[in-house]
């Protein structure tokens, strides 16, 4: 049995995380601050479904936050699993956590998401991203944590022009607030590996869907607006294309990078977790109309500012160094996500 702190554990990527550490026996301590970047209630669905707790419901969603989050921490605060409703920029508050715990190795996915709002809002970016992740950092040396594995993100690599992307690609050229964050957290955490002899990965993430996706990311919105007899918004022609991930390809890829950065000392590195195979907007289109049997109303709309045109992950280094293997294909993963969408 190991202590594991998660930031952002309430989340998409962080609630399936969460679900598998527990159910191999292991303590997690969830740091997420429940913010309004989406509707509250699907973290509080997320964490009630992680932490087995599925018969349970916060039953009137009209409380205010802080009586809802209030009377969750109160129904899953168990033995194993500890909720804390903190932000990462509260380093009062972290110092607490990392003191009152005995904590084996952090995962930090906890991050202002998004590509288009990091434009209109860069300064919420850099400091929650940022200086969150700083304090992250802070914590674990102050209170001698040596193993961390954090997110970083395939927007690192902007219009990067030769395919696959490789981790020792040049990624000097940003293109959103978002991806200069995540390449900025990537070079703050080799300062501390290299002053403090921190074991650390930096998992640049390639599309990731499934079960508790976000609701406003494509796969998501997609399904939600075919179903209901709405317009898809398709920026571009369609020939745009996504390294997309299944969340239980990621998820066995953390902890494959959470085992390499345990088993390993005074270790930094930088690792693509995506499935090595691209789909064009246009196909991942035709894909979900095909398992809904239901064909979408396209509304054809210009590229965005900081989208990036292409994502594709060589993740042959992830596979020599720890054995990952995505193994879902792209049609088999959006049946599941179907699956779940209409069962919820």
């Amino acid at each position: 049995m190991k202590t594991y702190l998660i930031t952002g554990g309430a989340g998409f990527i962080g609630s399936h995380l969460t679900e598998k550490l527990l159910a191999e026996g292991n303590i997690v301590i969830n740091i997420d601050n429940f913010n309004d970047y989406y509707d509250l209630t699907i973290k509080i669905e997320n964490t009630l479904e992680s932490t087995g707790n599925v018969q349970c419901t916060i039953d009137n969603v009209q409380l205010k936050k802080e009586e809802r989050l209030k009377k969750l921490k109160k129904t899953v605060d168990s033995e194993n699993y500890t909720l804390e409703v903190v932000d990462i920029r509260d380093l009062e508050s972290l110092e607490r956590i990392f003191s009152e715990n005995k904590i084996d190795t952090v995962v930090h996915l906890a991050a202002r998401a998004g590509v288009r709002p990091s434009i209109e809002d860069p300064i919420l970016y850099q400091e929650v991203n940022g200086r969150g992740t700083q304090n992250i950092l802070e914590c674990c040396r102050k209170f001698g944590v040596k193993n961390i594995v954090a997110a970083s993100s395939s927007s690192v690599y902007g219009n990067n022009k030769v395919v696959p992307f490789k981790e020792t690609d040049v990624v000097d050229y940003a293109i959103s607030p978002y991806a200069a964050t995540k390449k900025s957290n990537e070079v703050m955490g080799h300062v501390y590996h290299s002053l403090y002899k921190m074991n650390m990965a930096f998992l640049r993430f390639f599309t990731v869907y499934g079960p508790r996706q976000r609701p406003d990311l494509a796969i998501n919105k997609f399904t939600r607006l075919i179903l209901s007899e709405e317009s898809i918004p398709v920026y571009g022609d369609g020939s745009t294309s996504r390294d997309y991930t299944y969340v239980s390809d990621i998820v066995n890829g953390i902890c494959k990078s959470i085992a390499y950065v345990e088993n390993n000392e005074s270790v930094y590195e930088i690792f693509n977790i995506g499935s090595n195979s691209p789909v064009s907007l246009a196909e991942m289109i035709e894909t979900i109309e095909k398992v809904l049997d239901k064909k979408a109303i396209i509304n054809r709309m210009p590229m965005q500012p900081g989208d990036v045109d292409r994502t594709y992950a060589d993740v042959t280094k992830l596979k020599e160094m720890t054995g990952y293997n995505p193994t879902l294909t792209f049609e088999e993963g959006i049946e599941k996500f179907v699956e779940w969408y209409k069962g919820k």
